[in-house]
């Protein structure tokens, strides 16, 4: 995930996320009638996703507001990284809702029924374009952060699973062959599945503090033995990421003894933090010399 254009503003933020999931929510109540007339598993995929797509634009709010709650009491960094367990909570559901999809799929290719291929293409091509406009308006939100990343890819990857159903319906109109349906639901477990690990693998190096993929340990430990003479050695370094663009690093450096005359220690410490945020664009720094 690369840095977005946009500033970062959570109401902004919120506002679109709650104007995607209303969106979303008044298509899935129309999809799910049409999915049980027409006997469409693909359908029924969509809008079980579409359920999954709500309920994370939803848990992003909330996660977004709280977010911005100030640090208070035992919250000595705030509620943050709450963003981050509403990205790997969207990835988890992602798998869930493909799990069991995938169940339905497999066996409806052995006892196939009869969709009905129209309504199915036509439910498919609104949905479409149901989910690009809510895409477009998460475009417009800061997707540095996790928590909206993950709602991103839900309204992402739902809009391409429409795409695939809509593929599945017009062949079942041309050709009359039925399997398509749960081939298109297999095609949409798929990208849940892509979405999925994506998320889960952003939010666990988060929450597992890794280093941040954009902080090379060794080249950064070299940065800051070339700092200055009074650098003699860089040991316990680490580097974690606190919440969404919030990284942060620890370390003890060992000085020459002529570094604590004369406020050199001082002078040191700022240009150690100086190489961080301008080398490493890392403002959150601990060092121990």
């Amino acid at each position: 995930m690369g840095p977005h254009s946009h500033e970062s503003n959570p109401d902004r933020d919120v506002r679109l996320l709650l104007a995607a999931a209303g969106l979303l929510l008044l298509f899935m109540a129309a999809e799910i009638g049409v999915a049980v007339a027409a006997s469409s598993l693909a359908l029924l995929a969509d809008a079980g996703h579409m359920l999954t797509d709500v309920l994370a634009l939803l848990m992003a709010v909330a996660a977004a507001r709280l977010a911005q709650r100030p640090a208070s009491g035992v919250w000595t960094f705030g509620l943050g990284r709450l963003e981050v367990l509403s990205a790997a909570v969207n990835g988890v559901t992602l798998l869930v809702v493909a799990a069991v999809v995938a169940v339905e799929a497999i066996r409806r290719l052995f006892h196939p029924l009869d969709v009905g291929g129209t309504p199915m293409a036509i439910t498919a091509a609104a949905g479409l374009g149901v989910n690009l406009v809510a895409t477009l308006l998460l475009s417009r939100a800061d997707r540095r952060s996790l928590n909206i990343a993950g709602a991103f890819a839900h309204v992402m990857t739902d809009a391409a699973a429409f795409a695939a159903t809509g593929v599945a319906g017009v062949i079942i109109i041309g050709t009359g062959w039925h399997r398509a349906d749960p081939i298109a639901s297999l095609v949409v477990v798929a990208l849940m599945l892509v979405a999925s690990a994506k998320l889960l693998r952003h939010s666990g190096v988060v929450l597992l503090e890794a280093a941040p993929e954009h902080v090379d340990l060794i080249v950064l430990r070299e940065h800051l033995l070339e700092t200055g003479d009074e650098v003699l050695d860089v040991h316990d370094l680490h580097a974690w990421t606190v919440g969404t663009g919030l990284p942060a690093v620890s370390a003890h450096v060992v000085v020459a003894d002529r570094c604590f005359e004369d406020g050199k220690a001082a002078r040191l410490l700022d240009e150690l933090q100086s190489c961080l945020a301008g080398h490493f664009d890392v403002e959150n720094s601990i060092f121990q010399f």
